[in-house]
């Protein structure tokens, strides 16, 4: 695991020669800011001298330790050995510069720190939570009565200054120290260390397992299964029991093998994942979720662990592996395992790792004892995604593993209408079919606009009669950040109709939700959503605006690159135009099966306008149903 590791002694001396910011940023391996460099090189020479005038100078000292799974950094991890016990100690410590620091509007849980905007999170609480997070994860952790202890320390504060911080009252894992309350700081570092090497210390937890702790999936079954109304059907039972089949004979055969589930939009894949995970927890096995999508893991985390930090830790992203104990955990669950990369580096990657890199896959695999692949072949949408039931099963039967391939034949999206998935997929020349007349079939809503202003008034009517809709678009327009009073640019212009994209960050501008949630919150609607914001996502009314990226020329559906303003598709040398034509025609696959109950679609292009209304003889006009639901009170 990632930390700049050094002595108590070995701190305060690479403080106070200067060279403690070169150290710990060319152990970083990436660009470290000025004021990064500042912070270490004043915050880490207090917390030296504290530590060398409390006797303390063999303990170990981790510094910018990167949480498991995660990407996040706690400032620093003291090592050493228990005075009472003798057993390993260890104490998070939070550094924080602040002079001045009140409640946030009477809250124990925010802070507005000066000179900072907006509210932040009241730093006993984010100790709290730093080791509460370690102790869940870390194997040298477990079955350990309060093994790591937690300290935010205000060393450029005094008490009358930061006196709202002591309203919320302390434990073991979130105490708060000033520079006025310094000698109560050197007592407690005397309390939990002992005046004795913390080397051997520091390498077990450096070095330890990581893992879910049986307290974690306790808790995690229970909430789980207190907020689940899944009804698992036919084939979604079968994927469901299979994995747990598999699991339980790894366990008794000493087995490892793999699983993969492919099935079509709305087929279940993600209530499988999250029942089985649920399942898995009350066994207390070993198990996380993994997705390779930022909206879908968020959306998870808000709401499948709504209320709970612990349980939103159990769902984390696929380049969280890279450097997972092999077999580490029992299960992994890789849902929307199509967005599954080549490898999991980036050009953030520090080169050492970038140089060592596996194939994404292998990394999935090699995690747990039954890693398990949820995915639909027809969402590959982005240049360098590669997942398929061919591509892992073939990597899983060369490392000379068992593959099960469950299909998920069912639809529970799109009105449960097969007709219609068909219909799409045959439309989109995506399994080999022919375009053919849309007639209905009773199940399914599928409607034409004139209009992008048409499209949007029907969606309205539906959003106030109380139902979800959501328009999308073919990524066809620019993508602004928002302007400086935060208002979005409406980028998606069709005539004298303009729209803005979805918020591009997770932060909310204004009214409008950030990207992870557009699909979800109701403020949604007003924005155009990307492939990217609506994969994974379902709602009632799906309006998809097929944009110059899509049009029909001599009966036929061509792409055409050219018009595509996302910037992968710029570069020939890295994605061929075959490539680019199956993710452009993959992107309206995704696009146009979001919709539960109905879809309306609308082209920018006039002779597609043309061509589409050939194929599609829905029973009733979109006038007769705009009228009907536009007059809903």
């Amino acid at each position: 695991m990632s930390a700049f590791r050094t002595s108590a002694d070995g701190l305060l001396r690479l403080a106070t020669n200067g060279t403690l910011a070169d150290r710990i940023s060319e152990n970083l391996r990436h660009a470290v800011s000025q004021s990064e460099r500042r912070s270490w090189s004043r915050s880490l020479l207090v917390l030296g001298q504290d530590l060398a005038d409390a006797g303390l100078g063999q303990v170990e000292v981790l510094v910018e330790y990167q949480l498991p799974l995660t990407s996040k950094r706690v400032d620093v991890v003291l090592a050493g050995v228990d005075p009472r016990t003798a057993e390993d100690s260890y104490v998070v410590v939070e550094l924080k510069q602040w002079s001045q620091a009140e409640s946030y509007e009477g809250s124990d849980r925010l802070v507005l720190v000066e000179h900072a905007r907006g509210p932040r999170l009241h730093p006993g609480v984010q100790i709290s939570d730093y080791c509460e997070y370690l102790t869940d994860f870390l194997g040298v952790l477990a079955d350990r009565h309060n093994p790591v202890r937690g300290a935010a320390y205000l060393h450029n504060a005094v008490d009358r200054d930061v006196e709202d911080l002591f309203a919320r009252r302390p434990t073991e894992q979130s105490r708060i120290f000033t520079k006025q309350r310094r000698g109560q700081f050197l007592d407690y570092l005397r309390t939990h260390l002992a005046p004795a090497p913390g080397a051997s210390a520091a390498d077990r937890f450096l070095t330890s397992s990581v893992r879910p702790s049986r307290h974690l999936l306790s808790y995690a079954a229970q909430e789980l299964k207190e907020r689940s109304h899944f009804t698992l059907l036919d084939d979604q039972r079968l994927a469901y029991e299979l994995v747990l089949h598999a699991v339980e004979r790894a366990r008794s055969a000493d087995r490892k093998s793999v699983v993969v589930v492919a099935g079509g939009p709305g087929s279940g894949k993600s209530v499988i994942a999250l029942s089985v995970l649920g399942e898995l927890a009350r066994q207390n096995r070993s198990v996380m979720h993994a997705t390779g999508s930022r909206s879908f893991t968020q959306t998870l985390r808000r709401y499948a662990g709504k209320g709970s930090t612990r349980i939103k830790n159990l769902f984390a992203y696929f380049n969280s592996f890279m450097t997972a104990e092999r077999n580490g955990f029992d299960v992994l669950i890789c849902d929307e395992a199509h967005r599954i990369r080549e490898t999991s580096v980036n050009r953030f990657t520090p080169k050492a790792k970038r140089d060592k890199a596996r194939p994404q896959v292998d990394e999935l695999i090699a995690a747990a004892r039954v890693p398990v692949f949820l995915l639909d072949e027809h969402q590959v949408v982005k240049p360098g995604e590669l997942g398929s039931v061919d591509v892992i099963s073939r990597y899983a039967e060369q490392l000379g593993l068992e593959v099960e391939v469950v299909s998920l034949h069912d639809q529970f999206r799109c009105g449960g209408s097969e007709a219609y998935e068909k219909w799409v997929l045959d439309l989109l020349g995506l399994e080999g079919g022919e375009p053919t007349v849309w007639t209905g079939d009773g199940r399914f809503d599928l409607r034409l606009a004139d209009s992008p202003e048409e499209l949007e008034a029907f969606l309205a009517g539906k959003q106030a009669a109380g139902e979800t809709a959501r328009m999308s678009a073919g990524y066809c327009w620019p993508w602004s950040d928002p302007r400086p009073d935060d208002t979005l640019v409406p980028d998606v212009q069709v005539g004298s109709w303009a729209r803005p994209w979805n918020v591009k960050s997770d932060r909310s501008v204004g009214e409008a939700p950030g990207s992870a949630f557009w699909a979800t919150d109701p403020h949604g609607f007003g924005q155009v959503g990307c492939v990217y914001t609506a994969q994974g996502f379902e709602y009632e009314w799906s309006g998809v605006i097929i944009g110059p990226d899509l049009v029909a020329r001599d009966g036929q559906l061509i792409t055409r690159r050219s018009e595509s303003k996302d910037p992968a598709f710029r570069s020939r040398k890295t994605l061929s135009d075959v490539e680019a034509d199956r993710l452009i025609r993959n992107t309206y696959k995704v696009l146009m099966t979001r919709g539960m109950r109905g879809t309306l679609l609308y082209s920018t292009d006039p002779e597609t306008r043309e061509w589409l209304a050939s194929l599609v003889r829905a029973e009733r006009g979109l006038e007769t149903v705009y009228e009907t639901t536009s007059s809903a009170p």
